[in-house]
């Protein structure tokens, strides 16, 4: 009777633990689930983030990247334009209107600093940032005006579009391939970071999912 009550006992001892070990197992699992699934969710917001930044890359590219060749130009006038321009819709401010000669064409054109410039300030080489004060505003388009005064009739290096653009001419690219290739590489860097962590969550899970199977065999070939 003894020998008895202590293997019943033990019985049921292994039973609680069995139990206790399930409930900890069954309280577990849905921590786990969850942070799979948000893992995964990032995963996939970074992907979804990353396309979308391709397409933003992709489509200002298009926008502004016009068949710009470049050319030679040599620089005629700077004037300070007397009507000011709208700066945001915040205030105005004065503009800097540059001229210049294309060498091979032997055309007029007005020169801008990129390709942005072109559609949102024409006829305007510079404009400064939005300030109330007046006075700050003329000395600083001066300076640039006498810096540019000094360099009349010499001969610069620019970039041209005849057929798009034939009476503007930029100073610099903005948007050339190089730029656009380094653009690229943040959203490369993203998208392959969330396939990474989508892929690496479901490998761990597939990993789960044939550790009990595998025990099991283990145990059956082992009765």
């Amino acid at each position: 009777p003894i020998e008895v009550s202590s293997n019943v006992r033990t019985q049921e001892w292994t039973r609680g633990v069995e139990g206790r070990g399930g409930q900890r197992a069954r309280t577990q699992m849905p921590v786990s689930s969850v942070g799979e699934d948000r893992a995964i969710l990032l995963g996939f917001a970074m992907m979804a983030f990353s396309v979308l930044m391709f397409f933003v890359v992709g489509i200002t590219n298009i926008l502004f990247s016009s068949h710009w060749e470049e050319a030679s130009c040599v620089l005629l006038q700077a004037d300070i334009l007397e009507e000011w321009v709208d700066c945001r819709g915040v205030s105005t401010v004065p503009c800097l209107r540059v001229t210049v000669n294309l060498t091979a064409s032997n055309q007029k054109a007005f020169l801008h600093f990129d390709e942005e410039s072109v559609p949102l300030i024409p006829e305007c080489f510079y404009i400064p940032k939005c300030q109330m004060d007046r006075t700050e505003l003329d000395e600083e388009v001066l300076k640039v005006k006498n810096s540019l005064d000094t360099q009349l009739g010499g001969t610069l290096s620019c970039f041209a579009d005849p057929a798009t653009h034939p009476r503007d001419v930029i100073l610099s690219r903005k948007y050339t391939v190089k730029n656009a290739l380094f653009a690229m590489l943040w959203p490369c860097v993203m998208l392959g970071g969330g396939a990474l962590l989508v892929g690496l969550v479901k490998l761990t899970q597939c990993v789960a999912h044939l550790s009990p199977e595998t025990c099991s065999r283990i145990h059956e070939q082992d009765v």
